[in-house]
C-alpha cells in the first residue's frame, strides 16, 4: 500500500448545512455525483456524506455513527499569527471552539474547532515543519 490517504469521508446529518460549514471556512466544492459533496485538497479530497447513507453502506445502525472518536484532522497554517483569525472563522461559520489559540510544549501554536457534526479539527502552526509552495505538509518539512 502506497503511503497516501485519497479521500477522507464525513458522515453528516445534513449536507448542505455541512458544506455551508466548509465554504465559510474558504473551500470550493468541485463537481460531484449526487449524494456526495467534494472539496478537492492538496493531494486528497474531502467528501461529505448523509450519515444514513453511509451506515447503510457499511451495513451498521445509523446510531453507530457519530461522537468523538479519537480521530482529529490537522490543518496547518504558515504563521502562528494565522491560527487565531481561523478558529474566529469557523466559529462564526458555526464551529464550536474546542481550544482557544495557544502556545505548545513542543514549539508550535493550535487550538481545535469541532464542525457542525461534531468532526474534530486542530488547526496548528508548526516551525518545525513548514508548509510547501503549494500549501502541502510533511512532517519534517515539505520540500
Amino acid at each position: 500500500m502506497e503511503q497516501r490517504v485519497s479521500l477522507i469521508t464525513l458522515a453528516v446529518e445534513d449536507t448542505d448545512r455541512a458544506a455551508d460549514f466548509y465554504e465559510a471556512l474558504g473551500w470550493t466544492r468541485v463537481e460531484s455525483p449526487d449524494g456526495v459533496i467534494a472539496f478537492d485538497l492538496i493531494g486528497q479530497t474531502l467528501g461529505l456524506y448523509p450519515k444514513a447513507a453511509l451506515a447503510d453502506e457499511l451495513g451498521i445502525d445509523v446510531s453507530q455513527i457519530g461522537g468523538f472518536s479519537g480521530v482529529s484532522f490537522g490543518h496547518n497554517l504558515r504563521t502562528k499569527e494565522e491560527v487565531a483569525p481561523f478558529l474566529d472563522r469557523a466559529r462564526a461559520a458555526g464551529g464550536k471552539i474546542l481550544k482557544e489559540a495557544q502556545d505548545v510544549f513542543w514549539g508550535g501554536h493550535h487550538g481545535y474547532f469541532a464542525d457542525p457534526d461534531g468532526h474534530v479539527w486542530e488547526v496548528a502552526h508548526n516551525p518545525f515543519s513548514p508548509l510547501g509552495a503549494n500549501g502541502e505538509f510533511q512532517w519534517n518539512g515539505a520540500e
